[in-house]
């Protein structure tokens, strides 16, 4: 950016990982000031401006890193503990805490998660206009009937939030699953509707992004 202006709304989809549209949305509600007054539509700001969203300053300047983490089971995404399940951070080098997860994975399930401080970045990985295609690996308690692994992969299985449908290949004692939503804790319910228990689930890839053997609770630079 140097010296030369950018769009308010551009800045702030950058920083918060939002949308432009939702930037101007956040402009017009009276969420966002530059140099302590709310802007207008359209304005253009530069480094010596000082933007502000709830009352927080969002610094113009930012040096974004990008991390590849291999999150075992057992850990939270959140920042905070949950119960007794400890969070990712307390396995992440100290110098990688001010970065956000991208998107998370739930307590029980392993894999790849990617953590950024660039707003712009995340958006794009996890908004669902982009098609991020995610590949796990499932263990079930039990082998899936043909006419089932038929159904999800052709037809969808329908949830209380909508149809649910992604690949699903026989893979030895597993099964890999493909699919580019990315739903709270999607893949359990869709295999517990049709009376499966999923007792492993791995993420081994997310859009270009594959663990490519980093070991568990291990973390490693990665670009954009």
């Amino acid at each position: 950016m140097n010296n030369q202006q950018i769009r308010l709304n551009k800045f702030l989809a950058e920083r918060l990982g939002v949308s432009r549209r939702e930037a101007d949305n956040l402009i017009v509600a009276g969420s966002v000031t530059v140099n302590a007054k709310p802007p207008i539509l359209g304005a253009k700001i530069d480094k010596n401006d000082k933007v502000c969203y709830n009352k927080k300053i969002v610094p113009f300047q930012t040096e974004f890193s990008y991390l590849a983490f291999n999150k075992p089971a057992g850990y939270v995404c959140s920042r905070k503990a949950q119960g007794s399940a400890p969070t990712l951070y307390e396995l992440l080098p100290q110098k990688y805490h001010h970065l956000k997860t991208v998107g998370r994975l739930d307590k029980d399930t392993s894999g790849l998660i990617l953590l950024t401080n660039d707003g712009d970045f995340a958006f794009q990985m996890t908004h669902p206009k982009f098609h991020k295609t995610k590949i796990y690996e499932v263990e079930l308690d039990k082998p899936l009937e043909p006419l089932h692994q038929q159904m999800i992969s052709d037809y969808g299985v329908m949830l209380e939030d909508g149809p649910s449908q992604f690949t699903v290949v026989h893979d030895g004692n597993k099964y890999i699953v493909t699919l580019s939503e990315g739903r709270n804790r999607q893949i359990r319910r869709t295999f517990a509707a049709l009376g499966y228990r999923v007792v492993k689930l791995h993420r081994t890839s997310f859009g270009k992004y594959e663990l490519n053997g980093l070991a568990p609770g291990k973390c490693a630079i990665i670009k954009p």
